[in-house]
């Protein structure tokens, strides 16, 4: 089977920014799909499946496999007078599917006009606009299971629609690549879903009770006079979802500020705002950063002059946020995917469980002004595929969140149950506000922290309380959102705990001994953080020395000691006396691995 090498992927994109993947194939058939996830190519490299790239932003060169459907074929089956059924490939133009639809006089997705991209990509990303989302149409989505190479259905409760939300984009992704999706739809010509602002006005202009033609037709004339076509000027549509906060904050912080700000119920206690009205009052209408603005007409979108980088696009994305939330108080979320291996570091805390300096202590480590001799409790926040994923909620959270102005966690990984690893649990109340947080977490840990935790799991909480997304693993590879983590069970003297491994990177705390077989999930690193206690023997943790052994073994690039406490000496003599490649920590720290 042939692959293309190498292959330019601006034009597979809406934003049009040049980037290359090193392996590319389409696939047009469930059989040929097949015989692809039987290739070496499939099996030892990353893989991607894309649709009409119409929310992906590739930040750098794609180092895998890209697949994209050209499953096309659309059919119709009359149910009863109430109910017909439009079946479409997942290869299949959405808003040529959405045409064909209404030519028909079937309605039910005619507000969804105009959206650039395909009909996969509709159950993906649950598109939305106008008052309609794609949930409320969709009857079921028909899958590719990658590990058993059979086709799956599921209905649309089983997808878990959300806005702008699926499983397909979380626990799902990587795993199932949508074949096909199955619409309900009506037979008839009335258009039902006019409340939606310009819309609801449409009986008056038209004089008559609009069709679904009508609508369609408005969709279209509206999404043209505020938005730019990719075709001519390269972009992702909206590139921020609409942020939803608590009514509480919105009455108290933004409402008695901006009495004109555009707001919406989004359920009990919960309002959502317009991005885009928050954009342009935070001054970024028309906004620059090279060959990347903020298109006038519409301030949620980013849009592509024509010689933007993938760098212009996320330094302006980053601006807005920093941006608007300055302003607001409100930390907008991009819609678009980055699509970015880059994994980046940042060190929260770099000390052990009593934190140096250790209270009560005057020893000249603990009395030191070098602020890396200042090491709070070990955890590190890694960003890689526009994700944000903590290891370890320590005692320090709250701290540590403040000094690295942390304000989002997209899941946490849990290495083990001992309270400098997991006491700081309660400080993540402000990130379980949009839903319950993802935690990964070994079974034995699952259980201690229930008992731990016990108020947060009860059937009746009390109001306030974090929400968690409680997710037991087990020594296998498994998947966030499409991200690969592979976990490495260490021993923590006779306690069978966890590290991690993501892309090319590796984190293992309170390690030490690790077997044979877990070693050889660490080889071929380009960077490894490892606990490093102290210089003298300790029958829990490694020493420096022991520390340094291990390293030699398993020889990645480079190396990071942490999880110190103050009898490892200052910085500047540990950093002096460890060999080349093999630096120490400190708190605050960001290391990139590209």
């Amino acid at each position: 089977m042939n692959f293309e090498i190498n292959k330019d992927l601006a034009p597979l994109t809406t934003f049009g920014i040049p980037a290359r993947v090193s392996l590319y194939k389409e696939y047009d058939s469930v059989d040929m799909l097949t015989k692809i996830s039987r290739t070496p190519e499939f099996s030892d490299n990353e893989v991607l499946h894309i649709g009409g790239g119409s929310n992906l932003l590739f930040v750098n060169d794609f180092k895998g496999l890209v697949l994209h459907s050209a499953i096309k074929g659309v059919k119709f089956y009359r149910k009863d007078e109430e109910t017909v059924y439009a079946i479409a490939g997942a290869g299949e133009n959405w808003d040529g599917f959405v045409a064909r639809c209404v030519e028909n006089g079937f309605g039910g997705i005619e507000n969804l006009s105009g959206i650039p991209g395909e009909v996969g990509a509709s159950a993906v990303q649950n598109i939305g606009a106008y008052g309609v989302e794609a949930k409320d149409a969709i009857h079921h989505v028909e899958c590719f299971d990658t590990l058993t190479r059979k086709t799956v259905v599921f209905t649309n409760g089983e997808c878990g629609f959300a806005y702008r939300d699926s499983r397909f984009k979380h626990e799902w992704k990587g795993r199932y690549y949508v074949i096909r999706v199955s619409f309900r739809l009506r037979p008839s010509e009335e258009a039902r879903s006019l409340e939606y602002g310009p819309l609801a006005r449409l009986r008056e202009t038209l004089g008559h009770s609009p069709s679904i033609g009508d609508v369609r037709h408005e969709v279209l004339r509206i999404r043209d006079s505020k938005l730019p076509a990719p075709a001519v000027t390269g972009n992702a549509g909206s590139f921020f979802k609409n942020p939803i906060v608590s009514r509480y904050y919105f009455e108290e912080e933004i409402l008695s500020r901006h009495p004109d700000v555009p707001f919406y119920p989004a359920g009990e206690k919960r309002v959502k705002l317009a991005a885009g009205w928050l954009i342009e009052h935070a001054g970024l209408k028309g906004a620059e950063s090279g060959g990347a603005y903020i298109y006038p007409r519409q301030c949620l979108v980013i849009a592509n002059r024509g010689d933007a980088t993938a760098a212009d696009v996320t330094s302006l994305a980053d601006r807005v946020i920093d941006t608007v939330n300055r302003e607001f108080g409100v930390r907008l979320e991009p819609e678009v995917n980055y699509i970015d291996s880059t994994v980046k570091v940042t060190v929260l805390g770099s000390g052990t469980s009593k934190g140096v300096p250790e209270i009560a202590c005057g020893c000249r480590v603990c009395r030191s002004a070098d602020t890396r001799d200042k090491r709070l409790r070990a955890s590190v926040m890694v960003r890689t595929q526009g994700m944000d994923i903590l290891i370890d909620a320590s005692p320090d959270l709250r701290a540590q969140a403040l000094a690295n102005d942390i304000g989002k966690i997209d899941a946490i990984l849990v290495t083990h149950s001992h309270y400098d690893h997991v006491g700081g649990f309660d400080d993540l109340r402000p990130f379980c506000a949009n839903g319950p947080l993802p935690i990964y977490v070994r079974k034995d840990v699952d259980t201690d922290l229930r008992k731990r935790l016990d108020y947060c799991f009860r059937d009746h909480l009390y109001p306030g309380v974090p929400a968690f997304d409680m997710r037991v693993i087990d020594n296998s590879p498994f998947f966030i959102n499409g991200l690969k983590i592979i976990p490495i069970e260490v021993m923590h003297g006779k306690l069978p705990i966890f590290g991690y491994r993501i892309g090319d990177f590796a984190y293992i705390t309170d390690a030490k001994t690790i077997a044979e077989e877990e070693l050889e999930k660490l080889r071929g690193l380009d960077t490894l953080i490892i606990n490093a206690l102290r210089h003298k023997e300790h029958f829990a943790h490694l020493n420096i020395r022991e520390a340094i052994a291990l390293v030699e073994n398993i020889k990645p690039k480079r190396a990071y000691f942490t999880h110190f406490n103050h009898e490892a000496g200052l910085h500047d003599e540990l950093a002096a006396s460890l060999p080349d490649d093999i630096f120490p920590c400190y708190d605050g720290m960001t290391i990139e691995i590209k």
